[in-house]
């Protein structure tokens, strides 16, 4: 069966990119390549789709802005680079999207929100709303409060959590890996990217490692909780190298690119 032809279909789509794909190795905010992220998107709305854009990178913005050269290692020193970084990471997002004349609105969560229906519901709302508008709503971990996304947390959950939340027909992840492999293509030569994921079992669960980045917080590992929460929901899940935005025009035109994780 051919899996992938369906995603040409679908039209509210969750976008979540990482911290590695916003910052150079060093830390420091890729300017280029967000402007082409917000390009790309622009040509997706145009085409119809509905985007919501989960956005990592606060921390690490404000790490920079800061002139430290690691993450603090104190919950309150994350914290306050995330409030400095937050603000200026919306800043971007608004001048990149003001070129498309679309507007952005910045929604910061905590995982509570799950558990609360009023919190739930409102929160369902105003996706909608945003939706319903045209706006693009980015999305980020309120990492000011939320001390456990700092210590051991992702966005990764996060994004599954918003697909849910805004009743997403796609959740795309973009990392800094070509998709889901049969072993760390970084370190095994022989591994071999899997194109289609219809079950998730034990199997691809052990082989999703634990990777993550200096300046990032997920891993493979998350990504598979991540689809499987997406699961729950009935949401297709798709992993892909964010190097170059416009493979979110390949994904959705049904092309082999990145893995694709079939609901149920």
């Amino acid at each position: 069966m051919d899996y992938r032809k369906n995603l040409r279909a679908k039209k509210r789509i969750v976008i979540k990119i990482g911290t590695s794909s916003l910052t150079y190795p060093n830390g420091r905010l890729n300017f280029s390549r967000i402007e082409h992220v917000c390009n790309v998107i622009a040509v997706l709305k145009k085409n119809g789709k509905q985007i919501v854009l989960v956005s990592s990178g606060s921390i690490a913005v404000g790490v920079g802005k800061l002139g430290y050269k690691k993450r603090p290692s104190t919950i309150p020193g994350k914290q306050a680079a995330a409030a400095l970084g937050q603000a200026i990471l919306a800043k971007i997002y608004r001048k990149f999207f003001d070129k498309h004349n679309i507007h952005i609105g910045q929604i910061l969560l905590t995982y509570d929100v799950i558990k609360d229906a009023e919190k739930h519901q409102n929160a369902e709302n105003t996706f909608a709303k945003l939706l319903e508008i045209g706006a693009v709503p980015i999305v980020n971990e309120n990492d000011t409060v939320a001390t456990d996304e700092i210590e051991i947390g992702d966005n990764d959950r996060l994004s599954a959590m918003v697909a849910g939340l805004c009743k997403a027909d796609l959740l795309i992840m973009l990392s800094d890996i070509d998709g889901f492999f049969t072993a760390d293509p970084r370190k095994d030569p022989d591994a071999k990217r899997i194109s289609v994921v219809t079950k998730i079992d034990e199997q691809i669960t052990a082989s999703a490692g634990t990777a993550g980045t200096n300046f990032g917080t997920g891993g493979m590992s998350t990504k598979i909780i991540a689809a499987q929460m997406c699961h729950e929901h009935g949401i297709d899940t798709i992993i892909a190298n964010a190097d170059k935005p416009e493979i979110l025009f390949s994904i959705l035109e049904g092309e082999d690119v990145g893995t694709l994780f079939v609901a149920p």
